[in-house]
């Protein structure tokens, strides 16, 4: 095992990414990166990073802040819940630890969003902790040098890979062994073309030995895409003289349903015939849900008065936290300048 794992740490070394919060040993910002990368490449990740801790740099600035500024700056990345939960968890920490960043796993593990891979990471990369963190990556790297058959995206089987983590962990340095596998399997041992030939860690990989690298991980079945139909109601009011703006109507949601608090136009669910305004229509596919959404544009000369609506000039759309999905309908809009013609 020693072996294994300094050749490990000789290929991170010279093959490590610089990354902002690799540069760090700061709980927040830590906490944020891996709040962000959880569904989340790092490539586009890494200006959400940036821009949310240019905005929130501390604890108590997120703590403080309202829902709906946090819930903007995550706009686009989309799994809204993960923002909901770092603002209910900085709140968290604001009353229980006094705006000091908790020190041990457990209490880490307690924050609202924060799983035991979460809180391994954090353990570890913050305070050298010696508990491991298995993103997909490590379930990957682990599953393939112990040529295991074991679902990894189960509880059973998680519970099995941890007992795998625990046996390697380096725990002189857990920091720098998370930080080394993490790395090895985003950059080399990939989940598609893996570069077994002239690997590092050949020897010791017990797949590469029975050939079933390609095998590996195994995950369980995934359930079938539900299918939803949306119809967005997008009035235009002109403008009522040339200084003045075009105006909207636009809601909030609500419920535990997705988007939750994001803003929308006014929405009908079901199958919708082709409507005679003009329209645009987008498929969305979310983890459970496929999305069939129509956006239906209308032209009023007074915008009808609908239950739980604002009115807001189209040019204020950006003071609003929106989805990907009405990003882009918004973007076509303004592409095919539908608003002035």
């Amino acid at each position: 095992m020693f072996f294994m794992i300094s050749k490990l740490y000789q290929w991170y070394e010279q093959n490590k990414r610089i990354l902002p919060w690799r540069e760090t040993t700061d709980p927040y910002k830590i906490w944020v990166s891996e709040i962000i990368l959880q569904q989340t490449r790092v490539a586009q990740g890494m200006e959400y990073y940036m821009r949310f801790v240019d905005r929130f740099p501390s604890v108590t600035s997120l703590a403080m802040s309202e829902e709906d500024d946090v819930l903007r700056q995550w706009q686009g990345l989309g799994y809204y819940s993960r923002a909901r939960n770092l603002h209910k968890a900085a709140q968290m920490i604001m009353d229980c630890w006094h705006g000091k960043f908790p020190t041990t796993f457990d209490d880490i593990r307690s924050l609202p969003g924060v799983g035991t891979y979460t809180a391994g990471a954090i353990a570890s990369f913050a305070y050298n902790l010696p508990y491991p963190a298995l993103d997909g990556n490590v379930y990957r790297v682990l599953a393939r040098l112990n040529d295991s058959d074991v679902v990894f995206d189960t509880s059973s089987g998680k519970a099995h890979y941890h007992t795998l983590a625990e046996h390697m962990l380096d725990r002189d340095n857990p920091r720098l062994f998370n930080s080394a596998i993490m790395e090895f399997g985003a950059l080399y041992c990939t989940p598609l073309s893996p570069q077994c030939e002239g690997c590092p860690l050949e020897e010791y990989c017990l797949a590469k030995a029975h050939n079933t690298v390609h095998l590996l991980p195994l995950r369980k079945s995934r359930a079938s895409l539900r299918d939803r139909y949306l119809n967005y109601y997008v009035y235009l009011q002109p403008a009522s003289s040339p200084n003045d703006d075009f105006y909207t109507l636009i809601h909030q949601r609500q419920g535990n349903d997705i988007w939750k608090h994001l803003w929308e136009f006014p929405l009908s669910e079901g199958y919708c015939l082709l409507d005679e305004s003009p329209h645009f229509d987008f498929t969305h596919t979310l983890s459970h849900q496929r999305i069939h959404a129509r956006f239906i544009i209308r032209r009023v000369n007074i915008l009808p008065d609908l239950v739980d609506t604002r009115r807001v000039a189209l040019s204020h759309l950006d003071d609003f936290a929106f989805s990907r999905l009405t990003l882009k309908a918004i973007e076509k809009f303004s592409t095919c300048n539908l608003v002035h013609t």
